[in-house]
């Protein structure tokens, strides 16, 4: 019966047009590969999980174009998928995201729809790059501030007060979290709100004149992986 099925349905697959479509399919995703690296803002190393967009998009190009041509053979597809298993995990959702990008093109171009796949494609790259520019022109918030510098034991007192004043000068809020005096160092921590990166330079600047040596490590919250 699937022989009939098969006789009934199959297509001769034109190997020009796969051959076009493979081709626009390694422009986009070199393209995809390009956005990913510029305007992601995942924690992995984006410049080597971007190396697998080409593999998945002409992957996917090139199973959809044969199997197009047979309804026996897309059965066998679904029969073969079913045992495959994919034990890498995908830790951030705009990974997923990319990924599903990468094999909707694919799924465009295996099946001969290379100019909606184009069009389409590139408008949501487009509306993702707008995307990502706005977030990174996002003014900085939610900054975790974390001090340390050397200090005589005859003039700690008062350091602290002297410190937050110095950072809630810069910030729109300043939350001590933190503060340790060990012997001739001394170590805080600070969840802030600031403006701007000029507010941020202003603030390393005074810190650095009123604690001279002072360590000063920021961390966005907002990139911070959740556990």
């Amino acid at each position: 019966m699937l022989e009939q099925l098969s006789s009934a349905t199959a297509a001769p697959l034109s190997i020009y047009l796969l051959l076009v479509n493979l081709g626009v399919g390694v422009v986009l995703s070199l393209i995809l590969r390009w956005h990913f690296q510029t305007f992601s803002s995942t924690l992995s190393n984006r410049e080597e999980f971007a190396q697998v967009f080409p593999f998945i998009l002409l992957t996917t190009v090139l199973i959809i174009s044969v199997v197009k041509s047979s309804l026996a053979l897309s059965l066998g597809l679904v029969g073969a998928l079913s045992i495959v298993r994919f034990r890498t995990p995908v830790k951030e959702p705009e990974e997923l995201a990319y990924l599903f990008v990468a094999i909707a093109m694919g799924l465009g171009l295996g099946a001969g729809q290379t100019w909606t796949t184009i069009v389409a494609g590139l408008s949501i790259l487009g509306v993702m790059a707008l995307l990502g520019w706005r977030h990174q022109e996002r003014e900085n918030k939610n900054l975790y501030l974390s001090v340390d510098w050397q200090h005589d034991a005859a003039e700690s007192a008062g350091q602290l007060s002297r410190l937050s004043g110095v950072v809630a000068a810069h910030a729109d809020t300043a939350d001590l979290r933190r503060f340790d005096i060990r012997g001739d160092s001394a170590e805080a921590a600070y969840l802030v709100d600031v403006e701007s990166s000029t507010k941020l330079d202003e603030l390393v600047q005074e810190l650095q004149r009123a604690f001279p040596g002072i360590g000063v490590t920021f961390v966005d919250q907002s990139r911070m992986p959740s556990i």
